[in-house]
């Protein structure tokens, strides 16, 4: 893996398919991760791949997907053990609230 960041979304993020649309967009990009809700109302996403796919996936994460308010993004260098809380065998996973 080239880079692995970790993303937290504020605004209208939640109730607007923001974790489906994550995933249907790293899969697009090829990137490896996952993402789910937070308890504040935020979502929060591991993205790892191509230097040039992980900052696509965070430039899109700043729109987000129609019905959605992106108030700010969040990101940080993540861990491979942040990665692999993802689902074995998939390539990005939805994962339950946290």
């Amino acid at each position: 893996m080239a880079l692995i960041h970790r993303v937290v979304i504020r605004g209208r993020v939640q109730g607007v398919g923001f974790r489906a649309w994550t995933q249907m967009m790293a899969l697009e990009q090829g990137i490896e991760g996952w993402v789910r809700n937070r308890r504040d109302g935020s979502v929060e996403a591991i993205f790892a791949g191509a230097e040039g796919g992980v900052l696509a996936m965070i430039e899109l994460c700043r729109e987000g997907p129609s019905g959605a308010h992106v108030e700010t993004v969040d990101q940080r260098e993540a861990s491979s053990e942040e990665l692999a809380l993802r689902r074995r065998g998939e390539q990005f996973s939805l994962l339950a609230s946290a």
